[in-house]
């Protein structure tokens, strides 16, 4: 058994204790959409934009264009989400104050549009057919808006530090966070409790075989928009004019089928308590310019204070 390290709510309400028994079963509805989109994970990371965005490749643009769609995506997700936030199927993944990115996304698109951001963006030919889908599932099948935030939010969870990361380093962006507020959840201080949280509730829902077919069925198709989104992104991107550098991470095409390469698996699988992937993170990480000027500056503090305590 094991407990979510800090106190979480669900609607308002505190969660002090969340327990957890993280013994799983494959026909848990967490594992079967993990499963069964493993394919359509790949392809949307092996995606042309995905691997340049690893790469830290990004044209500041795009990266504005991104977060457009993002925000339109989210605003519609999150609508939805307070329509049905009393449904008994999704009642129960109604995390508003730890998930929602709206707000988050209003905050960035304002530092990268600035004040008058609204009337500078609009919806994409790729990015509406989604958004019209989310408000479909919303009014007419709302038990499908689990496949949708299983996809966003976990995903955003699990590889949203990365990808932080890079984008700062990539488009010079303040270390204090603005400009990628998306990718910090305040409200959540320990990623994995709460993503073992919200694994546990989603495999209390009470769905039959027929209901996890068409849930996963509707996580890839969230899948191919949020791919479409990406083919779109990558044909605009060809008619601008920005340089960019080789400065992130290799995603899993560039790594010639070895999966233990992929900073997610590895960070996942440290994290995990397996000390052959923390290695291999740990020196994943130091092969970054960055990473290696920050343990410098680590190293020559502790040994500052190392001198003073011996003086």
């Amino acid at each position: 058994m094991m407990a979510a390290d800090s106190a979480v709510s669900n609607g308002g309400e505190n969660i002090l204790t969340e327990s957890d028994d993280d013994t799983l079963s494959p026909d848990d509805l967490s594992e079967v959409l993990a499963a069964g989109t493993k394919e359509s994970h790949d392809k949307a990371e092996n995606s042309p934009f995905v691997k340049d965005f690893l790469r830290g490749r990004i044209k500041r643009e795009l990266f504005k264009l991104g977060t457009a769609a993002l925000y339109y995506v989210y605003s519609a997700i999150e609508e939805e989400i307070e329509k049905n936030k009393d449904h008994p199927m999704f009642a129960p993944l109604y995390f508003p104050s730890e998930l929602h990115r709206q707000d988050a996304l209003a905050k960035d698109l304002e530092y990268l549009y600035g004040e008058d951001w609204e009337s500078k963006i609009s919806c994409s030919a790729a990015t509406r057919p989604y958004v019209d889908h989310i408000h479909e599932v919303g009014r007419d099948d709302a038990v499908l808006l689990v496949a949708h935030a299983w996809t966003r939010y976990m995903g955003d969870l699990s590889g949203g530090q990365i990808l932080k990361k890079v984008a700062q380093r990539a488009l010079k962006l303040p270390p204090t966070g603005e400009g990628v507020n998306f990718f910090h959840f305040e409200g959540i201080h320990n990623p994995t409790a709460f993503k073992r949280l919200y694994r546990s509730r989603m495999n209390e829902l009470e769905v039959d075989a027929e209901t996890k077919k068409k849930l996963l069925d509707e996580a890839n198709l969230a899948f191919q928009y949020n791919l479409d989104v990406f083919t779109e992104l990558q044909e605009i991107g060809k008619d601008i004019k920005e340089e960019v550098q080789d400065i992130g991470f290799h995603a899993h095409g560039d790594m010639g089928g070895d999966i233990s390469k992929c900073p997610y698996y590895a960070a996942k699988m440290a994290v995990s308590g397996n000390t052959t992937y923390a290695c291999n993170f740990a020196k994943m990480l130091l092969r970054q310019s960055t990473v290696q000027v920050i343990l410098a500056t680590w190293v020559a503090a502790v040994a500052g204070l190392a001198a003073w305590y011996l003086m």
